[in-house]
Parts: C-alpha cells; structure tokens; sequence
C-alpha cells in the first residue's frame, strides 16, 4: 500500500488546524469521481482514497499561541496527525524542508494551514501522480481577496524573475503541490540557506503537471505575508537563481563612463576654442548625485550578494528540531 504524507507548515494557525484536519478526514475515506482530459479526451475515473495509507505531518514553526496544544491533542485522537516541532520561527522555505526531511511518504502533498488551498484538488493530483508525473503542482486560476496593487506586483515580479533568469519560472504556482518521494529526495539534498523552494521546484526538473484550482478565503485569522516580506521572498528569488542585477550594474557602469567621457571631450573642446565662463554649478551637482547614486545602487547589489555568500559560509543547519511526536520539556 502507497503511502502519502500531507505536509502543512503552520505557524499561529490553532484555529485552523481542527478544520483542516477534519476536512482531510472526510475527503480521505472515500472514493471520488474524476473528469479528466488526457490524450483519448474528456474521461471519467475513480480515485480510491482510501487506498492509500496517509499520515498529516505538521510542522510547528516556532509559533507563539496553543497551536502546539492543539497539535497534541489532536494525535491523541488521530494517530494519522504528526508533529515536528521547531525550537523557533525558521520561516515557512525551512520548515517545508524540515517537513520534506521527515516526511515518509511516498509522495508528499504540500499546502497551508487556512485551508486557501482546496481540499477537493487532492484527488485529481493523486491521479496524475499515478499517470506517471512526478510533480503534481497546483495552478491559481484567482488570487482570491487580494488587493489590485498586491495582484499587479506580483505578476511583475513573477515577469521579472523570468526574464533574469535561465531556468523556467511558473507563473501564479505557488507550494501547493505533490511530489513523488524521489523529487522530495533531491529537494532535500539542497542544503542552501538562504532558499526559494518555488525556484528548487523548478530547478530540479523532473516530469511536472499541472492542476488549476480557484484560491479560497482563509478559515480563520489573516495572513502573516505582509509586503514586506513578500518583497524579501521576491529579492531571495532574484538573489538565488541569478547574478544578472551584477551584470546589469556593470552594464550601468560602462554605460556612464562612456557618457562622461564624452561629455568631459565635449568639455575640453569647447574650453580650447570658445572659452569657459563659471557656469554650469546645477548641471555638476545633479552629475554627482546620478553617479553616487548609481555607485550606492551598485555597491548594494554586490553586499546583497556577499550577504548570502556570509551567511552559506557559516554552515549552520536551515532549521533546528526541538521534538517529534512529542510534548514540549
């Protein structure tokens, strides 16, 4: 019997984990019919769920409410609920990885805790997993109540962060997903720091599919991704998978020293032949001002850069286990 491992990440989210369970109780112990297109048209299919042996691998990440409490009293009634408790907040890219490194499953389904993430795609993933493919990823096809400017942003970033890199980025694909045990093998020997799990997903390869799915409001609370921190998730994804802001700043460079030294040729000239009054003081402080500040824009790039280089040197762990299964000492 196949086994499949639900990984949720879940930091603050005590009021959402007794639904999200429950929801997975329910979908799991029955059989589900499926239309599905594939090379012979539009087919209907049977997905036994409960063929499959599940467990539900929640990752405690450091959060500061009863979530843990809540965790443990839910093992007691379900031995399917597992519990990986992190000795501290190592943020959602390290604790996915802590639940990939104890995830024994034969494919592992990764989603949040809010349930944003629907439940009823489950089946339709595990049906092209046995069709062979072995990343299964799920698609927006809404972004559910998200602000215009926080939508616009994000479909630039995800324009961007194409165009500078060589491996292919999808679009609107967030960590919902499926993985089969050997793709969560090879994200796991990517032992990076500083990590962008939607790139590793990409960078690793293998057979992908793709599965659309309308983005749901959160059960409860609100979301912990504010636009500071999705505009540091944005620079780790550039910053990773990239150097091309290097090439660009020196590109910059090259650029305004041709500039200059024509302008300072053009300046020569014209002080040999017609003279030169004292003028031109608002002309030589806006000069200086664009270059120090093309020269700040540079040197932030390359500290961005040896920050990340700083930080792999260290060799420290991407996260730290504080129990398993177990109550906190």
């Amino acid at each position: 019997m196949k086994k499949i491992t639900v990984l949720i990440p879940a930091y603050n989210e005590a009021l959402n984990i007794p639904a999200i369970t429950e929801a997975l109780e329910s979908l799991i112990s029955h059989s589900v019919t499926l239309t599905v297109e594939n090379n012979n048209g539009r087919n209907t299919t049977l997905v036994n769920l409960s063929s499959f042996q599940w467990e539900y691998l929640f990752v405690n990440d450091g959060s500061t409410d009863c979530t843990l409490d809540v965790l443990h009293n839910l093992r007691k009634e379900n031995q399917r609920v597992n519990i990986l408790n992190l000795s501290r907040n190592f943020g959602k890219e390290n604790a996915m990885l802590a639940g990939m490194d104890y995830a024994s499953g034969d494919a592992v389904i990764i989603m949040d805790a809010d349930l944003q993430h629907p439940i009823e795609t489950i089946p339709e993933m595990i049906y092209w997993w046995e069709q062979g493919y072995d990343d299964v990823y799920g698609k927006r096809i809404n972004r559910g109540r998200e602000s215009w400017l926080r939508r616009r942003l994000s479909l630039a970033y995800y324009s961007m962060l194409q165009g500078t890199t060589s491996i292919e980025i999808l679009e609107n694909v967030g960590d919902f997903r499926l993985l089969d045990r050997r793709v969560v093998n090879a994200i796991c020997s990517l032992r990076e720091v500083n990590r962008y799990t939607k790139g590793l997903f990409c960078w690793v390869g293998y057979n992908k599919k793709e599965v659309q799915f309308k983005t749901t409001d959160r059960c409860n609370g609100s979301s912990r991704f504010g636009i500071c921190r999705l505009f540091n998730l944005g620079i780790d994804g550039i910053t990773s998978y990239t150097t091309k802001p290097l090439r660009i700043s020196a590109v910059i460079g090259f650029i305004v020293s041709a500039l200059s030294l024509g302008y300072m040729a053009f300046t020569f000239f014209k002080t040999i032949f017609w003279g030169e009054e004292v003028i031109g003081y608002p002309t030589l402080i806006c000069t200086i001002l664009l270059l120090s500040g093309i020269q700040l824009i540079a040197l932030g790039i390359i500290g961005e850069y040896l920050g990340r280089i700083f930080t792999e040197s260290k060799h420290r762990p991407p996260y730290i286990v504080e129990s398993f299964n177990e109550d906190k000492k």
